[in-house]
C-alpha cells in the first residue's frame, strides 16, 4: 500500500480536535482521572454483548479501517463523510470497512484497479455496523470521542509501540477529549475543524508527535493527558 507523503510541520492551532485549543489552564486532568477513564473503559467492554471478531476477520478489518482512512489523506474525504471531526473519522472507517465492497462501491471510490483485503462475514459484520453502544446502554450510529471510548473500546497500555493497526490513541483534556489512530508507520487524525484549503485530516510520525513542543499531544508514558492506545471491542485480542 502506498503510503502518504507525512507532512513534517503540523501548526499547533489544527493539531486539536474540537474546541481543544484552549490553553492547558485549568483543563489538565490528574493522572488518576486518566486512569478511571481506562477503568471505565474496561468496565463497559465487560458488559457489551456486541459479538466479536475472530483472529482473521479482525485482521481484515485492520486493514481495511487503515486502508479507508489512508485513502481519505490521500485523495480527500469523501462526501458520504458527514461528521468530519476526530471520532468521526473512526465512525466512518470503521462503517465502511464492515460493509460489502462491491463493483460499484469499488468503482464509486476509485479502487477498481486496488488489490484489496477480503470482505468480512456478512454475517458476523452486520450487527457490528451502526451500532455503537452508548452510555445509557441504547445503540445508535452515533457517539462521540468519550463514549466512542468507554463504551465500545478496551484500554490495551500506554506503550505506543504495543499498538496494532486501527487501535487509537486516546487523550483526555478534562472537558475535551481527542482520537487519533494508528496506521503502522503514521498516526492519523482529524482536527475537528475544516477551511478553505484545509480539509482538517492530519499524518505524522510517531517521532514528530513524541518531540511537539505542546507537550499535551505526545503519546508517552509521562504525559497525563494522554490516557492510553484503546482497541475496538468487537476486534480479537
Amino acid at each position: 500500500m502506498t503510503r502518504p507523503s507525512i507532512t513534517a510541520g503540523i501548526d499547533r492551532r489544527t493539531a486539536l480536535c474540537r474546541g481543544a485549543a484552549l490553553a492547558l489552564a485549568s483543563a489538565m486532568p490528574a493522572l488518576p482521572a486518566l486512569m478511571a477513564t481506562a477503568a471505565t473503559a474496561a468496565t463497559a467492554v465487560a458488559r457489551n454483548e456486541a459479538p466479536s471478531l475472530d483472529r482473521e476477520q479482525s485482521a481484515h478489518f485492520r486493514d481495511w479501517m487503515t486502508l479507508l482512512i489512508h485513502e481519505q489523506i490521500e485523495r480527500g474525504p469523501t462526501p458520504r463523510w458527514t461528521h468530519r471531526d476526530c471520532a468521526g473519522l473512526v465512525r466512518f472507517s470503521v462503517a465502511e470497512s464492515l460493509r460489502e465492497h462491491d463493483v460499484a462501491w469499488r468503482r464509486a471510490n476509485g479502487l477498481l484497479a486496488r488489490r484489496l483485503p477480503p470482505d468480512i462475514d456478512p454475517a458476523a459484520a452486520a450487527p457490528l455496523r451502526n451500532t455503537w453502544r452508548r452510555a445509557d446502554g441504547t445503540r445508535d450510529a452515533y457517539v462521540g470521542a468519550l463514549e466512542l471510548v468507554q463504551e465500545n473500546t478496551r484500554f490495551v497500555t500506554r506503550q505506543l509501540q504495543q499498538a496494532l493497526l486501527g487501535d487509537m490513541l486516546f487523550y483526555d483534556q478534562g472537558d475535551e477529549q481527542h482520537l487519533m489512530v494508528w496506521m503502522g508507520n503514521y498516526i492519523a487524525y482529524h482536527t475537528g475543524r475544516v477551511e478553505p484549503g484545509d480539509n482538517g485530516l492530519r499524518a505524522v510520525r510517531a517521532t514528530q508527535l513524541l518531540g511537539w513542543s505542546d507537550t499535551r499531544w505526545r503519546p508517552s508514558d509521562d504525559n497525563p493527558n494522554f490516557a492510553g492506545v484503546y482497541r475496538l471491542a468487537f476486534l480479537a485480542r
